[in-house]
């Protein structure tokens, strides 16, 4: 049905447009070597806090990350990668990379079978 979004489609639509913002994969990148505190994240990144706040929230929605607060400081929140958020976003590029196969092997054998075209 046209104008229906599935609810995966839906999900990957949050991280794709998540992943749109250079800071916001940069931040993953970060993340995808540990877990860190907000503040050193928004140094690490090169971001004010309010605004490391807003891409981090943005990331959280999307389900790419997670956060915690160490037991010694509830004001100090870690942020880490959430484990398969991105399940869905590979699975939908290994289809949409199989689906361009078949279409490139299909427009290979079409040209190999036209006609050449005939010289004046």
């Amino acid at each position: 049905m046209i104008g229906v979004v599935r609810r995966g489609e839906a999900a990957l639509d949050l991280v794709l447009s998540a992943l749109a913002d250079p800071h916001r994969r940069r931040t993953v990148d970060v993340l995808s070597r540990g877990a860190l505190p907000a503040g050193e994240l928004a140094r690490a990144i090169g971001l004010a806090p309010p605004a490391m706040s807003r891409h981090l929230r943005t990331l959280r929605r999307a389900g790419l990350v997670e956060e915690h607060h160490p037991e010694f400081d509830a004001r100090v929140r870690v942020y880490a990668l959430r484990s398969g958020a991105m399940d869905e976003l590979r699975r939908w590029l290994e289809e949409t990379e199989r689906l361009w196969g078949e279409q490139l092997v299909a427009f290979k054998a079409h040209l190999e079978q036209a006609p050449a075209p005939e010289a004046e």
